[in-house]
């Protein structure tokens, strides 16, 4: 019997649409490229003459008006997300929504309560999750091989120049929701949180240092987990020498993978304890595994489509790794301990990231004194 082919279309064809459209490319069939969506129409013929796509359409609500799709692939500012989903879902399309989701918990929240009365889905691209060394390191702690998580490191201290925030929409509050704890280092710690389970504690900083942005460009947070593992988070786009790095300590290991975009099974190593050498026999590495990229995950959406489930990752799994960055915002400006389920309606900071303002003058408060 041969597998469903779905109709996909990507809204939103700047440089991450590319990622999505090769995923789609390397589908096996399993999912067409029928439409590419831009408010530049230009911008939105070039991309659909590179990837071979029938036709291009100016907005998504003419998208949805003239074609019947299966799945939206949201490549758009973070600002569009929560309006553009909710288009989705009254159309009963399924989304596949590049992060951050929403701008705010209250946002993703509103997504929560419209897909329970559509019969689309919502998923966010959180891609680290399905590479072949996440999905070992996940198998090995659950068959308790590994003894109990211990400690974590997670680093996301990348580099963004002035150029790169000189495009409108980022470094702000209103459009992009967040500096790189809401858009770079998101990627990390989502994958941390897929590894050691719900956390239940935030207490964070977060400062300006560098760049000429209403948001934070640096902060670091110390994690407490309910299954009593601690963990450093840090996010920076400051940092000249990029790297993203994971570590976990384990009782009888530690787990350790190093990249910068998107790990391979090459960059996962593991240290047994004293003792416990035989531990890594257990860590078999593929030459042919699976890599953190956007196949893995499309791979895994349209296995869900297959079976008639919510496709992953799903809204009630991002709101965990959004309710952290939340959580870190909240506890960098009001200067105390946040514990999850804390920032509930109400919250100036589930309303938005920054809450009632960040601590520091924004770029056009300095600019006009």
């Amino acid at each position: 019997m041969s597998q469903p082919r779905y109709r996909a279309a990507i809204v939103g064809t700047g440089g991450i649409a590319t990622a999505h459209a090769q995923a789609l490319a390397r589908s096996g069939g399993r999912a067409d490229l029928v439409a590419a969506v831009d408010v530049d129409p230009d911008r939105a013929r070039t991309f659909a003459a590179t990837w071979n796509v029938p036709r291009a359409y100016a907005s998504l609500t003419e998208l949805l008006r003239e074609e019947e799709v299966d799945l939206v692939h949201l490549c758009t500012p973070p600002l569009l997300h929560a309006p553009q989903a909710l288009e989705c879902l009254a159309a009963g399309v399924t989304v596949l929504m590049e992060k951050p989701p929403t701008l705010s918990l209250a946002e993703l929240d509103t997504l929560i309560e419209a897909e329970r009365r559509s019969t689309g889905h919502v998923a966010t691209v959180f891609q680290h999750r399905f590479g072949a060394g996440a999905a070992r390191l996940r198998g090995l702690l659950a068959s308790g091989e590994l003894g109990r998580p211990l400690l974590a490191t997670c680093l996301t201290q990348w580099y963004r120049d002035e150029a790169y925030f000189a495009v409108p929409w980022r470094g702000t509050w209103e459009s992009e929701g967040g500096g790189p704890t809401m858009g770079h280092g998101i990627h990390q710690f989502d994958l941390l949180f897929s590894v050691l389970g719900p956390w239940r504690e935030v207490s964070a900083m977060a400062a300006r240092q560098a760049r000429d942005t209403e948001t934070e460009d640096v902060s670091m947070a110390l994690v407490t987990f309910d299954g009593g593992a601690m963990a450093t988070v840090v996010n920076s786009v400051v940092s000249p020498r990029e790297t993203s790095v994971l570590r976990f300590d384990f009782e009888r290991a530690t787990v350790e993978v190093e990249h910068l975009y998107g790990y391979t099974d090459d960059d996962w190593t593991i240290t047994p304890a004293p003792g416990h050498e035989k531990v890594a026999e257990l860590w078999q590495p593929d030459p042919d595994a699976v890599r953190s990229n956007h196949d893995g995950q499309f791979a895994a959406v349209l296995d869900a489509l297959d079976r008639g489930e919510a496709p992953p990752v799903t809204l009630e799994e991002a709101r965990r790794t959004m309710e952290f960055v939340a959580a870190v915002y909240a506890s960098s400006f009001t200067g105390r301990r946040v514990r999850s389920g804390e920032l509930g309606p109400g919250s100036p900071f589930a309303e938005r990231m920054d809450g009632s303002g960040a601590p520091w003058k924004t770029p056009s408060s300095e600019a006009s004194q």
